[in-house]
């Protein structure tokens, strides 16, 4: 366990890392973040910590799901916490699924704004809120807005 130097106690990590306790406490729950326990039973965090969940923070900014982060952090040896070199190699996994995301985005943006002009709104033809006509096809003379 570490010294009292170099842990941090959930407060301490809460505040300078700008999240809530609880969402520490579900990280940690996760498998994103580890904590010991002191005699009290009370837990504390490496200071490195800190920069695992500066990890954690940006990934999750650009849209990455916390399972695909924890298998990301799950690569590094022992555990260890990421350094910048780890974040390169790691994001440019991540590179590809975000440009998807931009491109579908765009899409979305530029299909909503023929949406507003045609008002229509159709369950059979609306590229919105029914693609493709995918709910006719796996719900034939179903209703979803009832």
């Amino acid at each position: 366990m570490p010294g009292p130097a170099a842990s941090l106690t959930p407060a301490e990590v809460a505040a300078r890392s700008g999240l809530s306790v609880p969402t520490l406490h579900y990280y940690e729950k996760e498998g994103l973040i580890r904590s010991t326990r002191t005699g009290g039973n009370q837990r504390r965090y490496a200071r490195e910590t800190l920069r695992r969940l500066a990890f954690i923070r940006a990934a999750a900014r650009i849209g990455v799901p916390l399972a695909d982060i924890r298998a990301a952090l799950d690569t590094l040896p022992d555990g260890r916490t990421p350094t910048p070199a780890d974040w390169a190699a790691l994001s440019a996994r991540w590179h590809a699924q975000l440009d998807e995301r931009i491109a579908a985005l765009t899409r979305l943006r530029d299909d909503l704004s023929g949406c507003i002009r045609c008002g229509c709104l159709s369950l059979s033809t609306c590229a919105l809120y029914n693609p493709g006509d995918g709910y006719g096809q796996e719900h034939p003379g179903g209703n979803r807005l009832s």
